[in-house]
């Protein structure tokens, strides 16, 4: 095929992002076809903005026509893994916006779903890992030049959200509807960064605050220490609570400070590794020398529309994907994991139990408060998601 034929699922904030981007030709290897969505005004929308593009009641009618090839899955996140499992047994490709599930035990389905179709191309929207600073960051850290991290220290305090967010949609900010709060929502971007980038900690300890700045029953408030294999620590800080907040990302290796920030990227040298220092000063208040590098990158931040190309290219050409699909689990288990350690007021192992974490979320989820009543307010997200430009 010359163009892979595109549907969307949800065309809600999300899903009517990635149909402009489509529609306006940002992403060549795509032709945008239908759309589905069980709202009816967003499928009025859809006929009035989308010329030519055809609209479905349901998803599995779409999934059904015979038009598509392809299809985003950008619905509440309950849904994720159960529109890409349709997808995948239709031999549909699919790219399943962020974050991949609510809980890892739904998103390992999906997974082993996927396994069974290796002609589907399966993908994730981690657009952040499109982030120049990002990758650079991943390539200095995994290429083990500086050694092995010691700590990670993320606050990411820039993903301020008002009243008037959370009042958008019934299923926003509630157990039942959504799953979580700014870990399943606007954090799985850099809970996948900060894996991807460093790997996985085996411990984790978590003190979630719900609803403590907004009038809502999901964590609003974040923090997290981690420990690695390595014996390294981290610590992750967010909220949507801070006006103008913060996006510093720090990493210590043996040889090297590297920090992510609003300026860009920077690198801290050290002389000697921290360890060679240590075992031959003879200076009580003694410091390594250290100088601050310059670190070149290509500059590229393509961030929704990167993730489309690439998948477009692995369809039709068997490019690289940005992030394959069943990536997604890692910051999710990261994301249960903190839950659950708050849940359980105690220290979690990584893997966590999936059963236990399941029974808790559900728990939660039948004391659940979800709004009702209220219409959906839609808004452009395009200049939405926190990042080092």
């Amino acid at each position: 095929m010359d163009k892979v034929r595109l549907g969307i699922i949800g065309i809600g904030n999300m899903g009517s992002g990635h149909a402009n981007n489509v529609i306006k030709g940002m992403c060549p290897d795509f032709v945008l076809t239908a759309v589905a969505d069980t709202n009816p005004a967003r499928l009025e929308w859809a006929k009035s903005s989308l010329e030519g593009v055809n609209t479905f009641n349901t998803a599995e009618e779409m999934l059904d026509s015979g038009l598509i090839d392809a299809c985003v899955v950008a619905v509440p996140h309950y849904d994720h893994t159960k529109y890409a499992i349709e997808c995948m047994k239709r031999g549909i490709h699919v790219m399943v916006e962020k974050p991949a599930g609510v809980y890892t035990k739904q998103v390992r389905e999906m997974n082993e779903e996927a396994q069974k179709h290796p002609d589907v191309v399966f993908g994730m929207m981690f657009n952040q890992r499109t982030n120049h600073v990002y990758r650079k960051m991943r390539e200095l850290v995994q290429s083990g030049v500086y050694g092995e991290i010691r700590r990670t220290n993320w606050i990411i305090t820039d993903w301020y959200r008002p009243q008037a967010y959370y009042d958008s949609g019934d299923w926003r900010a509630t157990w039942s509807g959504e799953g979580g709060g700014v870990l399943l929502n606007q954090c799985p971007h850099q809970l996948d960064l900060w894996q991807w980038i460093c790997g996985m900690p085996v411990k984790v300890q978590s003190h979630l605050h719900f609803g403590k700045w907004h009038d809502i029953e999901v964590e609003d408030d974040v923090t997290t220490y981690c420990e690695y294999a390595n014996g390294a620590t981290g610590v992750f800080i967010t909220t949507t609570g801070d006006a103008r907040g913060t996006n510093r990302f720090e990493i210590q290796l043996d040889k090297a400070k590297i920090v992510a920030d609003y300026s860009g990227l920077s690198v801290i040298e050290f002389e000697m590794t921290e360890q060679e220092f240590s075992a031959t000063n003879k200076i009580p208040f003694g410091n390594l020398k250290a100088n601050k590098v310059e670190i070149e990158t290509d500059g590229r931040n393509d961030q929704h529309v990167g993730v489309l190309n690439s998948w477009g290219g692995a369809i039709l050409r068997g490019e690289p994907l940005v992030a394959h699909g069943s990536e997604g689990i890692n910051g999710l288990m990261l994301s249960n994991a903190m839950h659950l350690s708050s849940f359980l007021g105690k220290e979690v192992t990584l893997p966590i139990d999936e059963d236990l974490y399941y029974n808790e979320l559900m728990a939660r989820v039948k004391t659940s408060r979800r709004k009702t009543g209220g219409a959906a307010v839609f808004a452009d997200t395009s200049d939405t998601y926190a990042g080092n430009k």
